[in-house]
């Protein structure tokens, strides 16, 4: 019987029907292509058993002086600084506020650990912020060290009352207590971890989509983001469109985070603005999307710069190089990313250039495109000077000209992809398989939960799915792995192993790819296929007896079901002198149009496929 090699081209293409991309790939998850030919990806393993606070939506890494490699982790209710797994909290405090003669009262009754604190002036709190407590006595049962501890906000009565839930039991109930020297430090409010949207005629921002559509990602509330950079060893962060603030390395990662404007010498200090960097090369602090000086009202496409070498003096002077500049186009600015050239700022209608020049301007900005759309604060991804993002409708490269890249998997990711939660889609790189990855929220998902890859190096696509809230990198930091973050408050290291270790334990990554049908004779014959002859490599694979399932897939018609061949193995069984495996597997299958499909499900695996052979011959239908 006739052996036929079944070779196909790399990538998935999903742009026509299965049948058109005959001699391809068609759907795939947790695979990627090299040299041609696919392969699964590698494992992720817990940093640490710790966990941190919130969902993050933002990860930096940075050294000190000091060489400790820091990590920030920015979150909807707190900021950390994670070193060698453990997590730091960096929190600023908003106020701290005298409480008073006998504040803490056991409102929660007798056997509870509930009480009601009171302040002497308003105290700014909502429900679920952090509050530290501290010189407080033993109130009815509840302990001077259950009480001098953080707690989280459970809920605020009036604006000079909040709640909380200690561990502490009370005595009697409806004791007040205290003492009069105790004191209530906040930290600054917490946000959301999604966006709610608004309703109705104006209640998104003008030009974010298309006309006639409904309300967008800006409506009603946004979800917490951050943006971060380092200056020198400290860091500079802020939440957008909030309050900017920073961290002194030489305070040690023990200290809390203070706001930019209580610093020494703080002078015209931006007080809210969208996002923040630094400017590697001249050193300027820079805040887009900013308020203007004097005012308190943002301006959503004012930039601002501080002197340079200072992050304080933010006062234009003819004796300093602090300034401002405002763009034209659009209604606001998005975001911005840094490149070893340039700055690239995104509005929602056009992608500028900033530009370092020197006295007296410092800057210059100029258009480099009108009617450019990104999708996100976070889809952005620079990688060797060259920037990648996700628009609204494509995906775009920026290398010295904007193009559109083309995608094989255009139609299938966006027309199943939930908008309203753009702001949480966000990109990163592994640029050791020249790789930029794209996670998003699926149409029917309110968290992320797919992502899209597209392989520079061999200008291919491929998706599949997986939580992951940030990622940062190796190549972009200084982490031995690419590290991202789940919705189970767990940091992780990338294409690290083989295996899923979000459970602390080894669990198989189920990965796979698919074929598109293929025939013989246009589809004029049916076909049987009763054998496999497997091309594999196993190379990597801890497990001693490494296996990939084959599966054969039929069907008469395009229209039709698929039934499904008798799975079965290629196993591996011998290493030296040469890698050996099953010689062929057995199994039959008819119809008219077939595809292969590959997969492992056991822990330990990695493969790569090359060309396999079926024997293949013209049949009939009984």
């Amino acid at each position: 019987m006739p052996l036929s090699k079944l070779q196909f081209k790399p990538g998935i293409n999903r742009e026509g029907t299965n049948y058109s991309n005959e001699g391809g790939w068609f759907d795939g998850d947790k695979i990627r292509y090299r040299n041609g030919y696919v392969e699964r990806i590698g494992g992720w393993i817990r940093v640490s058993d710790n966990k941190f606070i919130g969902i993050a939506r933002k990860i930096f890494d940075f050294v000190t002086l000091a060489s400790a490699n820091l990590l920030f982790i920015g979150t909807e209710q707190k900021v950390f600084l994670e070193d060698s797994g453990v997590f730091n909290d960096i929190t600023p405090i908003r106020s701290t506020l005298s409480l008073g003669s006998n504040p803490v009262n056991t409102t929660g009754g007798a056997g509870s650990g509930v009480v009601t604190v009171t302040t002497q002036s308003t105290h700014g709190a909502t429900t679920g912020d952090f509050v530290t407590l501290a010189g407080l006595a033993t109130t009815d049962g509840v302990t001077a060290a259950q009480l001098n501890i953080e707690h989280k906000i459970t809920s605020v009565p009036t604006t000079t009352t909040f709640t909380i839930s200690t561990a502490g039991s009370a005595s009697s109930g409806s004791t007040a207590g205290g003492g009069s020297s105790g004191t209530a430090a906040f930290q600054i409010n917490v946000g959301i971890t999604t966006t709610i949207l608004g309703t109705g005629w104006g209640a998104g921002t003008w030009g974010r989509f298309e006309w006639g559509s409904s309300s967008g990602a800006l409506a009603g509330i946004t979800l917490r983001l951050w943006a971060a950079d380092n200056f020198g060893e400290d860091l500079i962060f802020n939440v957008m469109n909030g309050e900017i603030f920073y961290w002194d390395a030489t305070n040690g990662t023990s200290t809390r985070a203070v706001s930019l404007t209580s610093l020494t010498g703080a002078s015209d200090v931006p007080t809210v603005a969208r996002k923040i960097l630094v400017s590697d090369v001249d050193r300027h602090c820079i805040a887009f999307g900013t308020n203007e000086i004097g005012s308190a009202v943002q301006d959503p496409l004012l930039i601002r710069f501080s002197s340079q070498e200072s992050v304080v003096d933010w006062t234009p002077r003819a004796t300093n190089t602090a300034g401002d500049l405002r763009l034209s186009k659009g209604s606001e600015i998005i975001t911005a990313i840094q490149t070893s050239r340039q700055i690239l700022v995104w509005t929602d209608q056009a992608l500028y250039s900033m530009q370092f020049l020197g006295p007296p301007f410092t800057f210059g900005v100029s258009m480099l495109g009108d009617n450019i759309r990104i999708a996100g604060p976070n889809t952005v991804v620079g990688v060797n000077d060259v920037v990648f993002w996700m628009g609204q409708e494509n995906f775009y490269v920026y290398d010295g000209r904007i193009q559109a890249i083309p995608c094989t998997v255009r139609d299938y990711v966006f027309n199943d992809m939930n908008n309203q939660q753009s702001f949480k889609f966000h990109g990163g790189s592994i640029a050791s398989q020249t790789e930029i990855w794209w996670y998003y929220c699926s149409s029917g998902s309110t968290e992320i939960d797919r992502y899209v890859v597209y392989n520079y190096g061999q200008q291919v696509w491929y998706y599949g799915t997986l939580v992951r809230t940030t990622w940062n990198d190796r190549a972009t930091g200084l982490r031995s792995f690419p590290q991202g973050t789940g919705t189970d408050f767990y940091l992780y290291d990338h294409e690290r192993g083989l295996d899923d270790y979000s459970s602390g334990s080894a669990a198989a990554i189920n990965a796979f790819v698919e074929s598109s049908d293929f025939d013989i004779g246009d589809g004029n014959q049916f076909m049987l296929v009763n054998r496999i002859i497997p091309d594999l490599s196993f190379s990597g694979s801890s497990a001693t007896n490494p296996a990939a399932l084959f599966t054969i897939r039929s069907r008469d018609f395009g229209g039709d079901n698929f039934t499904e061949s008798p799975s079965d193995s290629a196993v591996r069984t011998a290493t030296s002198p040469v890698e050996q495996y099953t010689d062929k597997i057995d199994l039959r299958a008819r119809g008219r149009q077939m595809s292969i499909r590959v997969e492992n499900t056991g822990i330990g695996v990695n493969w790569r496929l090359g060309a396999p052979r079926i024997d293949v011959r013209p049949d009939g239908r009984r």
